[in-house]
């Protein structure tokens, strides 16, 4: 790390900025207040980026959404009390998906912690359970080392936000300012190598078998593993599933690929892992989601579980060879020891059991059938088929994130950005402004449902503001689609306040914050709104008036097996 000769008096605010530059911080997404006013004075004397957000919720979604697009941390920076009581959902999203993001919060001077002060609030503790780890700076002295540890933190390891409260005073103080050296904090030591005598183990079970799956999931994506992990399953013929978290990091396109697994994961998905002899579970954490009842999930297989967090390992599943370490190193430690020992063409070992996948494939593929109603389905097949799957696609909560993940076909990591474990409403417009920021030049298409998207629909704003060309795709149903999925199939379709009646006229909406606003009511409208609408240069919200009461399937019933869908 760098080091200055000599040390300078810096202010807090100053020496803030000294960091982020010296961290490659090119943009914050953030909304002022009194208590970082001294921060904010700063910042406008620097050439870092900062995204005015509407409300502080989307401060750390667009962040999120950055991080994820562009491969680095992102950093947020809001007020004191509510403004930091705002970040808390976005806290949690980023948290539950291992996100790497540094939020800045301002505090009251540190004479007036604890005594009620105007805008004060304990973020510290208030967030402590959704952040890797969290910091209130009490002096001046320590700010430079406490934001350098923040973004260590925040991207080794298992990644995850790290939040540094800052009071007012501090940012004020001038105190002697020498860059600090490189982080190395003794309690914390990631382990990124894995254990070579665990990976022989691997690669036996690997010439064993008969009937392997790879399940892969976020941490395969977050690693950058995407391209061993493509190697292993073509050098070894092993089939390849997903969670929600990891679509993109195996290419749809590839005969070897399942679909995503669990819930609403597909037919051939879900039976090859209740019916394999070894999973190879990579950089997943067997979310409730996709294992279904955990007692009949891949009963007949030896379980490898690889991953970079010891936490996760045997939290929820029983497995017979773990392996904590970095998934993208160890990938490549077992592609090496695949071509040390010589496994050889396993193709004719697998014909049977890609034969039996083939099978299942043919039998329940995802499908709908189009009428004269709009089907959802069709909006995002159409999408993809006019992107090329080139698009980098965020998500809003519910259907229309279930509907994005089963037929918009990823073959790219970091082109579907979502919010998986926290299954945040609101999530993908403001992420779809992280993202297109992140890459100025790719399309990025926000894909909605009327009720999600007025979660933080103020963030239109934002994008008119600053010119970013994103695309909302509503499909409009005029339900909470889920819920009310969920209220037909178990609870003898009573819509207990699920129904959406009086939404905004959208097309308006959009018109009123100086977008383009477009709509489809007739099938045939369709591709045309669509293709208007990416073609345009603006902010563009599409307006999908779809089948009221069509539902996601598959579908697994909560607590079932995974293996017992619903299919139509």
């Amino acid at each position: 790390m760098k080091e200055n000769n000599e040390d300078q008096m810096l202010t807090g605010a100053q020496i803030l900025m000294k960091i982020l530059k010296d961290e490659g911080v090119d943009t914050i997404f953030g909304y002022p207040g009194g208590a970082v006013i001294d921060i904010y004075d700063e910042l406008s004397r620097t050439d870092i980026r900062h995204i005015l957000v509407r409300h502080e919720q989307g401060a750390v979604h667009a962040a999120d959404g950055y991080a994820r697009a562009k491969g680095k941390t992102g950093v947020c920076l809001v007020t004191s009390g509510p403004g930091a009581t705002n970040t808390v959902t976005g806290i949690a999203s980023a948290y539950m998906d291992s996100i790497p993001v540094v939020i800045l919060t301002g505090q009251v001077p540190t004479h007036l912690i604890g005594n009620d002060a105007f805008q004060e609030v304990d973020i510290v503790g208030i967030t402590r359970p959704c952040t890797k780890h969290n910091y209130l700076v009490k002096t001046a002295e320590e700010l430079a080392g406490v934001l350098k540890e923040a973004f260590y933190l925040a991207r080794s390891g298992r990644p995850g936000p790290v939040l540094v409260d800052i009071p007012k005073n501090i940012t004020k103080t001038k105190v002697p300012f020498r860059m600090p050296e490189e982080v190395n904090l003794r309690s914390y030591k990631p382990t990124y190598n894995p254990n070579q005598k665990q990976l022989q183990k691997i690669t036996g079970l690997i010439a064993e078998s008969e009937r392997p799956v790879i399940f892969a999931g976020g941490g395969v994506v977050l690693s950058k593993g995407s391209n061993e992990l493509t190697e292993l399953a073509r050098k070894a013929m092993i089939p390849v599933t997903t969670s929600l978290m990891g679509l993109g990091a195996f290419p749809a396109s590839d005969p070897l690929w399942l679909g995503m697994i669990g819930m609403h994961g597909t037919y051939q998905a879900n039976m090859s892992v209740g019916d394999c002899d070894l999973l190879l579970a990579i950089g997943v954490r067997f979310d409730d989601r996709v294992t279904g009842r955990t007692d009949s999930f891949a009963p007949k297989a030896k379980i490898v579980h690889i991953d970079i967090d010891p936490t996760s390992i045997r939290k929820t599943i029983s497995v017979s060879v773990p392996v904590v370490g970095d998934c993208r190193l160890t990938l490549d430690h077992l592609n090496q020891m695949l071509d040390q020992n010589k496994i050889g063409d396993l193709r004719q070992r697998r014909e049977k059991w890609l034969n039996r996948i083939s099978e299942w494939k043919k039998s329940n593929p995802l499908s709908y059938k189009q009428c004269d109603i709009i089907k959802p389905q069709y909006v995002i097949d159409t999408l993809f088929k006019l992107t090329k799957g080139q698009a980098i696609i965020t998500t809003e909560v519910g259907q229309n994130q279930m509907w994005a993940a089963q037929y918009y076909h990823f073959d790219k990591p970091g082109h579907f950005i979502t919010s998986g474990g926290l299954g945040c409403m609101g999530f993908g417009l403001p992420a779809a402004i992280g993202a297109q920021i992140a890459c100025p030049d790719k399309l990025v298409v926000d894909i909605a449902g009327d009720g999600s998207i007025q979660m933080n629909i103020q963030e239109m704003a934002t994008a008119v503001q600053y010119s970013l060309p994103v695309k909302i795709v509503i499909l409009n149903n005029r339900y909470l689609g889920m819920v009310r999925q969920w209220q037909e199939l178990f609870y003898e379709k009573r819509y207990s306040f699920t129904a959406m009646e009086h939404a905004p006229d959208f097309v308006k909406l959009a018109e009123a914050y100086g977008a383009v606003g477009l709509r489809a009511t007739k099938p045939e409208e369709v591709m045309p709104v669509l293709s208007e609408g990416l073609a345009s240069d603006k902010t563009v919200i599409m307006d999908f008036i779809v089948e009221r009461e069509e539902s996601v399937y598959p579908m697994v019933r909560a607590g079932a097996p995974i293996t017992e869908m619903l299919l139509v």
